[in-house]
């Protein structure tokens, strides 16, 4: 297992959080997304390192911006 850490901006509810999570979720090889509202932080748990290009993409699906990988 693997754990990257990225930071998204534009969220502000759970809702937001819950969005994001569904959508990096369904990268392949992905385990555990957690999300911390406040800080923007967003971990990612994979069986393999995952893409910096899929997680971005996947942010943006959801309506958000990755700032930092």
């Amino acid at each position: 297992m693997t754990s990257s850490t990225y930071t998204v901006t534009g969220m502000t509810c759970e809702h937001c959080v819950s969005s994001v999570r569904e959508e990096i979720g369904e990268i392949r090889g992905v385990r555990e997304v957690a999300v911390d509202l406040p800080t923007g932080a967003v971990t990612v748990t994979s069986e393999t390192p995952v893409d910096d290009a899929d997680i971005r993409t996947a942010v943006e699906e959801a309506g958000y911006q990755l700032v930092a990988a």
